[in-house]
């Protein structure tokens, strides 16, 4: 008895040969341990230089194998559910291979035709068997009488001096002519020379005497019995239900609970057995999936609880892509495959190796090891957790669906993705007749040479019937079929198509509207691109069609994809489709069986798309309207598909669907040129209309809303008969009303040459609506209007309007060099009006309802005026302002003059949300007096009196009058409010007078590097020492270092890209400096802005790959690989946080503060808060590294602004020893505080000592007894000391505020300029009367006051 890795010598087609199996001397485990058995088929690889995988399935290079009940093609499943199941065969049964003269093969089972299992072999192939699982020895057979030998067809020309033609006549010893080659490996068999390879099976050997080839007197094999087969144990988690003789566990009620569903396996896993499971179902109801691994606790004994990690021994799990060992995290990047985020179909695995190594499997990908140490005796157990609702147990390792899902995720990693090509050794001619490619649907099957498609189980299965061409159509080619079959069970019918991939390689959905990339398919009467609708009413509707019926799809020249029914075109229904395309066809529902139909001479194309539902008006655009390169852009809202070569865009589910359905046009309107869209479709289910209007934002920048009015800057709209700018309405009564037009209007909109934007409706000019800045033509698919084309009218026009002036009709946009106007709120009383630009408010009736807002929250020292335009002297009362944290429109919708239905009468009524107003003279805080006799009184205000508001910087509330700050008003003010005005009595019209910060327009302006750099001296003194700056000096220079072009989607570079501004959203923010960090060289960024309306902020760090191709995250926390990361007071490694308080708190840093990173020499990782070092926060950080910004929350610009080296070298270390004795009271340096910029600095941020200093106030001390700023005061609450550097500094939580230097004369008197008043020597009445204070004194010992420090301590009882 040979080895059971033996080769036959060469096969010519039409030779039939069958082995029998004899008996032998194996090693190989009992029957009852494998799972699996035969694998036969063919291969053109030559067995002389082959190098032998470990199974047949994993031969490549031009193979043919059949496994089970499925063939596979170069390891890639090309058919399922063909001939007889090979796993199935017993002793005795006889199996065999032929390649036909046809070049097709065939699988012949104890003496019956299988039928055609692949087409298209070469004419050079060798015969292969792979003896796998159960199956240890076979045997080759001659041919049997009745089975035929088919005429061979002229043999190839053979290399000199191969005689295998000649042998293979001789036949010899039940070989007949096939010969066992010499080279041999594992159990893979290679045959030459015969059309047909048969082998007969046979049972491992006994142990004894042998036996020969053709032995016999065999033993009754041993049957492999069931109670020793891997199933789950009876015993299982309380949810479960075990089915399929317990190899099938599925989890009740999976919509109602999410646990309770351990399953654990029967018997003990041994060494190197492959545990493997396949995902049945899954819902989507909840967060986490299924869990796999091994435990040693006996599942007879175990209490099961509720999800396996909450077993605190004996345990390793897999979790996600992690690893778990007694519920604990011990890797958490175990493989790149995450269990959550596998589908149903899937399969998961575990081994134990010999070597105690525990290796996991995704669809036959080994992850690696998991754990080296495994004890040795461990059950599987599988946790039904989550999304997994049903799992069952896979006893053939090699399935077909497997292999698929395997190979769909290798070509997902390959970065040639499915644009392989077959080896040079498989090239052959391809053949010019279409046939259906093998590769086909679960549920399909491919009959009648390749020329008919069938869904055997038609009445069971309405779906996995996806069939595709056996090669790409030509230009002009039509593909068509006949529909044979129907069932009446199911919904819905065939479905045709094209795509754009191989058959060979692609993993078939379930259906092809499910395929996401390069498909254009026809369902129903609809046309949908990567599964999404593109057309709504196209042609003939697909689901009437009946038996008999054709279907038929072609490609033309241009690009243009067209549909045929029973021959009749349907007219274009897709433009610029690539050549080179797959003709598809679903058997879906009804459809269960279809016929490639020829059609030599095709038919007739129409030139024109007026047909049926898709007839345009006289204006809609052909291929070859229009001049002008004006289109729709390719990015759009969700609902929104962009058809006709960008010419046309609808809105589908249209009636399901109302908004996201925004759509733009790809470049900015030049002056003078007009973009005309007309309406094609519309439905009456919604209310509302189409919108039109301009933007300067850019569609690459513009994150889209549901409604394009939703923008809350740069953009103008017109909604219905009202001009909108940044979602609020400026003017009512426009010259027409969108909401009014019907299918086959027209709407235009062009820019003249001084940036006035018109309107034109059929033509028809309506006059200017705004000026302003460049702008994008914008339209809004909404409600009502479901489809528009770009008609050709767009392009330029040559009339007067280019440079017309603006009519009454327009709304200039008063935007003053100090900065951008302010405006009022759309949300307003019922008897509030707005004029001009929104500028103007203007109380229509009664003396009340007259509240108005402002449009933007109020920023920090910015300032918010008004003037009095007219008075109505028959009323009495006073004008109202004041500052609310109530969101305009939190209290309902606008009716139509913007009126809120829940806003009160007047301003102190307002209390739903603290407020705070002046009225007259009085102070108020939701409607409850606080103070009296403030300021000038504001009923005395006159025509042209101005009146503004502005949030101090340490939250207080101040009125200004005619320009004159009155002082604060109020104290404790929230950071996030807006202004708030009352139209009330005498005061009838107001107009805004003031502009915003300037944050927009110098947020693009490039920042000074010399003002943050030092002045020319310190310049100078780093030229005298030229050795302070390292051996590295030259390494990198300031002007090398500027932020890396790859960068977040909402940045935008300016300043020779060294200012970095966030221009959308809170997130996607995040740059990268260009140069790596040199060690002991600090690099910093300034944080130029701000904005208020989100929490949280910047973050710094360094990543260690490199950044030029990193696709990155929303946030710098998302990065996962190598990332270093600072934020907020802790230090993130790869998102995880590793440290907490570590050095001040970043989301607190105010604006001008500036950061920075240096890696000192032994790798460490130091953050710099204005200069100051904030020590090592990370250590060892892998060079090269970048230093990465994230302009996240509240931070939107920041710029980069030196590279010194003066603080990493310790320049600055002597700052607090320079200080005099007379500095330092109690202990404490006065100086401690790192001095940074006047606008930078600490306290400017701190709650805390804004608190005491409101405190202070409250004390009406005289201003003369404090020491002016910036010594005035100082923090020492946690996180001030932990910025200033000084963490070991006492009095911990308190609030310093200096006094004065007096001399005290023993008489009562001073002998200094300013005396020692009784208010002051009061302070201990003020404790004594209930005010939580204390205070401390140091006296000279000649009782001169040297120095007066108050500290202030608040505790939880202090109440203000």
């Amino acid at each position: 008895g040979g080895s059971a890795d033996e080769l036959v010598e060469q096969m010519l087609s039409g030779a039939i040969r069958e082995p029998r199996l004899h008996r032998g001397n194996s090693s190989r485990p009992s029957l009852e341990e494998q799972s699996g058995s035969i694998e036969i088929g063919v291969t053109a690889l030559d067995p002389g230089v082959l190098d032998f995988p470990s199974s047949a399935t994993g031969l490549k290079g031009g193979s043919w194998v059949v496994s089970g009940c499925s063939v596979l093609r170069d390891g890639r499943s090309v058919l399922e559910e063909y001939g007889q199941d090979l796993d199935q065969l017993g002793e005795g049964d006889r199996v065999g291979v032929e390649r036909t003269a046809a070049g097709e093969l065939r699988l012949w089972v104890n003496g019956r035709d299988c039928g055609v299992a692949a087409t298209g072999l070469p004419s050079r192939v060798w015969a292969v068997v792979d003896l796998y699982g159960k199956c240890t020895q076979i045997t080759v057979l001659p041919p049997e009488p009745g089975l035929g030998t088919p005429t061979p067809p002229p043999a190839p020309a053979l290399p000199p001096g191969d005689t295998s033609a000649e042998q293979g006549a001789s036949g010899d010893e039940g070989f007949s002519g096939m010969e066992l080659s010499e080279v041999v490996s594992n159990a893979i068999l290679s045959a030459y020379n015969g059309g047909l390879l048969s082998v007969s099976l046979g049972s491992p050997p006994a142990e004894g005497p042998g036996s020969g080839a053709g032995g016999s007197g065999l033993p009754a094999p041993t049957p492999l019995t069931s109670n020793d087969a891997l199933l789950f144990h009876e015993k299982c988690g309380t949810l479960i239900k075990l089915s399929n003789n317990n190899k099938t566990a599925e989890r009740r009620r999976p919509l109602d609970e999410f646990n309770n569903g351990v399953v654990m396996t029967n018997r003990p896993l041994r060494d190197n057995e492959m545990f493997e499971i396949r995902i049945d179902k899954l819902v989507d109801k909840w967060s986490g999936s299924i869990e796999i691994g091994v435990t040693t606790h006996n599942p007879n004994s175990l209490e099961y609880p509720a999800t396996m990690t909450n077993l605190r021994s004996g345990t390793i799990m897999m979790s996600g892509c992690g690893i778990l060992t007694n519920g604990k995290g011990t890797r958490r990047e175990y493989c790149e495959f995450s269990l959550d985020e596998l589908q149903e179909g899937d399969h998961i695995g575990l081994t134990r190796k010999a070597s105690s190594a525990l290796h996991f499997f995704i669809n036959g990908i080994d992850q690696g090891v998991a754990t080296s140490v495994t004890p040795p005796v461990v059950y599987g157990v599988v946790d039904l957790y989550g999304m997994a609702v049903k799992v069952t147990i896979v006893h053939n390792h090699n399935h077909s669906d497997r292999l698929r899902r395997n190979n769909a995720i290798l070509r997902a990693l390959s970065p040639e993705g499915a644009h392989r090509r077959p080896p040079p050794g498989l090239a052959h001619s391809e053949p010019d007749r279409l046939l259906f490619h093998p590769n086909c649907g679960q549920k399909a099957a491919i009959t009648h040479e390749g020329r008919t498609a069938l869904r055997p189980h038609a009445t069971d299965d309405f779906n996995h019937g996806v069939v595709l061409s056996s090669r790409a159509l030509r230009d002009g080619e039509l593909f068509q079929v006949r529909i044979d079959k129907m069932v009446d069970k199911w919904a819905g019918s065939i479905e045709i198509g094209v795509t754009t991939h191989n058959p060979a390689y692609l993993q078939l959905p379930s259906t092809m509207t499910n395929l996401r990339s390069g498909t254009w398919m026809m369902t129903g009467n609809g046309v949908m691109h990567n599964g999404t609708t593109i057309l709504d009413e196209y042609g003939h509707n697909l689901d009437r069609l009946k038996a008999g019926d054709t279907v038929g799809v072609v490609r033309r020249e241009d690009g243009t994809l067209h549909f045929f029914v029973n021959g009749v075109a349907q007219g274009p229904a897709a433009w610029n489709v690539p050549p080179g395309v797959y003709a598809v066809v679903d058997l879906y529902g009804q459809a269960a069986q279809a016929t490639i139909v020829d059609d030599s001479e095709l038919l007739p194309l129409p030139d024109d798309i007026s047909e049926g539902n898709n007839q345009l008006s006289p204006s809609s655009p052909s291929s070859g309207a229009g001049a002008t390169d004006l289109r729709f852009h390719q990015l759009h809202g969700s609902n929104a598909v962009i058809t006709n070569g960008g010419r046309t865009a609808l809105r589908h589910n249209c009636r399901s669907e109302f908004n996201d359905a925004i759509v733009i046009s790809n470049r900015a309107l030049r002056d003078g040129e007009l973009f005309e869209i007309v309406i094609q479709k519309m439905v009456d289910r919604w209310s509302g209309s189409i919108e039109a209007g301009v933007t300067a934002i850019r569609p690459e920048d513009l994150e889209f809303p549901n409604t394009m009015t939703d923008i809350d800057y740069d953009t103008w709209m017109l909604s219905g008969t009202a001009i909108m700018q940044d979602g609020n309405t400026m003017r009512n009564n426009y010259g027409c009303d969108l909401d009014s037009l019907g299918t086959g209007s027209r709407i235009g909109m062009m820019r003249t040459a001084k940036g006035d934007l018109h309107y034109f409706i059929n033509g028809q000019d309506q006059g200017p609506a705004c000026s302003g800045l460049p702008v994008y033509a914008v339209v809004d698919l909404y409600g009502q209007c479901v489809q528009v084309s770009i008609t050709s009218a767009t392009g330029p026009m040559d009339n007067s309007l280019s440079t017309s002036n603006a009519t009454e009709k327009s709304f200039p946009l008063h935007s003053p060099v100090a900065g951008v106007a302010h405006r009022f709120h759309s949300s307003c009383g019922k008897n509030v009006t707005f004029g001009e630009d929104g500028t103007r408010a203007m109380r229509v009736a009664g003396y009340a309802h007259g509240l108005v807002f402002s449009m933007k929250e109020l920023r920090t020292d910015e300032v918010f005026e008004v003037q009095v335009e007219e008075l109505d002297e028959k009323w009495a009362g006073s004008f109202k302002v004041g500052l609310t944290t109530l969101l305009p429109g939190d209290l309902g919708p606008g009716g139509g003059n913007g009126a809120g239905p829940g806003l009160p009468t007047s301003l102190p009524e307002l209390r739903s949300k603290t407020t705070w107003m002046v009225s007259g003279c009085e102070v108020r805080r939701n409607g409850q007096l606080q103070r009296m006799n403030y300021g000038r009184n504001l009923e005395r205000l006159g025509v042209g009196s101005r009146v503004g508001i502005r949030r101090g910087a340490d939250d207080t509330m101040h009125i200004l009058v005619d320009g004159e700050d009155m002082g604060p008003a109020a104290t404790g003010i929230a950071k996030n409010v807006w202004v708030v005005l009352d139209l009330y009595g005498r005061v009838k019209v107001i107009s805004i007078v003031s502009s915003s910060m300037l944050e927009e327009i110098e947020g693009t302006k490039p920042p000074s590097l010399s003002s943050d750099t030092g002045s020319e001296g310190e310049e100078d003194e780093d030229d005298e020492e030229p050795g302070t700056m390292g051996e590295n000096e030259a390494a990198v220079t300031p002007a090398a270092l500027e932020f890396l072009e790859n960068h977040g989607k909402n940045i935008l570079l300016s300043n020779g890209n060294l200012t970095a501004t966030r221009v959308a959203s809170y997130n996607q923010g995040i740059v990268v400096i260009n140069r790596p960090l040199v060690p002991q060289r600090l690099v910093q960024v300034r944080l130029d802005f701000l904005n208020r309306q989100w929490t949280s902020s910047l973050a710094l760090g360094v990543i260690a790959c490199p950044p030029e191709r990193l696709n990155f995250p929303a946030s710098a926390c998302a990065l996962k690989r190598a990332a270093w990361l600072l934020r907020g007071q802790g230090i993130f490694h790869n998102g995880l946080k590793i440290c907490e308080k570590y050095g001040p708190n970043l989301d607190t840093c105010p604006e001008g503060t500036v950061l920075g990173l240096r890696l000192d020499g032994s790798g460490g990782l130091h953050l710099y808060v204005n200069g100051v070092d904030q020590g090592v926060a990370v250590a060892e950080v892998p060079q090269p590294c970048h230093a990465l910004v994230d302009l996240y929350g509240q931070c939107e610009q920041v710029t980069i602004v030196s590279l010194e080296t003066g603080a990493a070298n310790g320049e600055g270390a002597g700052i607090q020893g320079d200080m005099e004795k007379a500095d330092v009271v109690d202990g404490i340096k006065e100086s401690v505080c790192w001095a940074p910029p006047p606008d930078a600095s600490p306290l400017k941020s701190c709650e805390y000592h804004a608190l005491c200093s409101r405190f202070q106030e409250l004390l009406l001390l005289p201003e003369d007894y404090f020491v002016p700023p910036p010594k005035r005061s100082l923090c020492y609450c946690e996180s001030c000391r932990k910025l200033r550097g000084d963490e070991y500094a006492l009095p911990f939580g308190w609030c310093r505020f200096n006094l004065r230097h007096v001399a005290w004369d023993g008489r009562g008197g001073t002998q200094g300029s300013l005396g020692l008043s009784p208010s002051l020597l009061c302070l201990k009445n003020i404790i004594s009367v209930g005010y939580i204070i204390s205070y401390s004194r140091k006296w000279h010992q000649n009782q001169n006051l040297q120095e007066v420090c108050f500290f202030f301590s608040f505790f939880a009882a202090l109440s203000l």
